[in-house]
């Protein structure tokens, strides 16, 4: 077999008239021998808000991955072997866009689809809800709420059989914006690890200004009273006035605790000699942890959301990696973090999930972590903005 060969299959495309609305292929029909294991299911979801709604189903190795076509390629959970990656949220269903008026409550109507592992916020802007130059930004921008096209897998037919996801999710809007981004996600069966790779391109001849938070969420059994947060840092401190109550127990997180609300912390990451920066949480016996890196290149700050209400209400923290901070654009001017991509250009914006699963591997990752804190990391208990 030919070493540049590999397996292509559509799911969706506008371009050939594609729209598939269930579809199983096993490693037998990819092309591969019948021992690995790589297999991928869709299924179009019926009933509530989630009418519509398509959901693809990827098996690789001992990683199984929920994808969302529907909803800008978001990961909605993922497991490797007994241990899932993800949350559980109020919102139960995979809600259709159609389902969604992100303008509801001033602002904050994103939040009724808002149940992913991994949700994209951007691109045109992202943060919280509010007035900005005349423009009423809504909460986190609209990338999340619109559905994939060009939707492909593709399957290496060599070891190590890498699995390639891809889609394209557009967005568009006459005189002002004409985004297309370029979405990769891929894994292999041998490794831990979830590789996602966008490209964001700018089709105008135009420059214009954008922003990108990967907004990554875990809670139990990961989250859990005793487990902690490891990121290497220049400097952390508080979103707001409430956030200075926990700022310098930034890295402890607790059980559920009614009427916590959440905390949000301000971070200025240190990069490793590849350009990659990483943070991790690991459970309170040390022997699992998701473990999120990036390119901080393209990627330079990172906001960590402390979401530890009660299981009902979400019990949650994010791990979120930006462009810019979780603050309305507004106020990011003045930080530096409105950045600006030109006419014709893209940007790469790359993002690695460990899903680790071993006291050996969560130690090593916290050990890669520490070894990058040359400095003590700064806490200030002031906010970068007054809220």
């Amino acid at each position: 077999m030919s070493q540049s060969s590999e397996f292509r299959f559509t799911f969706l495309s506008h371009d050939h008239n594609i729209d598939l609305s269930s579809a199983h292929l096993t490693a037998e029909d990819m092309g591969l021998p019948s021992d690995i294991a790589i297999e991928c299911k869709l299924q179009t979801l019926r009933g509530g808000k989630q009418q519509g709604s398509k959901l693809i189903t990827l098996t690789v190795g001992d990683k199984v991955l929920r994808v969302i076509p529907t909803r800008a390629m978001a990961i909605l959970d993922a497991s490797r072997g007994e241990l899932r990656y993800g949350w559980d949220s109020p919102i139960t269903e995979v809600v259709h866009p159609s389902f969604i008026n992100q303008e509801a409550s001033g602002g904050l109507g994103w939040l009724d689809g808002f149940n992913e592992m991994l949700v994209r916020c951007g691109y045109q802007w992202a943060g919280h809800p509010g007035e900005d130059n005349g423009d009423m930004l809504t909460l986190h921008g609209r990338i999340q709420n619109t559905p994939a096209d060009e939707v492909v897998l593709t399957v290496e037919q060599f070891p190590p059989y890498r699995v390639t996801l891809s889609g394209r999710v557009d967005e568009k809007r006459f005189k002002f914006t004409n985004f297309e981004v370029h979405t990769e996600l891929s894994l292999t069966p041998d490794e831990p690890y979830i590789h996602i790779q966008d490209t964001l391109t700018n089709l105008s001849n135009y420059d214009n200004t954008y922003q990108a938070i990967y907004h990554n969420n875990f809670g139990a059994p990961l989250l859990e009273e005793g487990a902690s947060l490891h990121v290497a840092a220049t400097q952390i401190s508080p979103f707001n006035d409430y956030a200075v109550n926990g700022v310098h127990e930034w890295g402890q997180l607790s059980a559920p605790t009614e009427n916590f609300d959440e905390m949000v912390f301000n971070v200025l990451p240190i990069a490793d000699e590849e350009g990659m920066s990483h943070a991790l949480m690991k459970n309170a016996a040390g022997d699992a942890a998701i473990e999120v890196s990036w390119a901080q290149n393209t990627l330079p700050v990172l906001t960590l959301w402390k979401n530890t209400d009660t299981i009902e209400q979400g019990y949650v923290v994010g791990i979120e990696p930006g462009t810019s901070f979780a603050y309305n654009r507004k106020h990011q001017w003045n930080l530096g973090l409105v950045p600006t991509i030109k006419g014709k250009a893209s940007k790469v914006f790359k993002v690695r999930f460990g899903l680790l699963t071993d006291s050996e591997s969560v130690d090593a990752s916290v050990a890669r972590i520490d070894a990058l804190q040359l400095t003590p990391t700064l806490v200030s208990n002031n906010p970068l903005v007054a809220l």
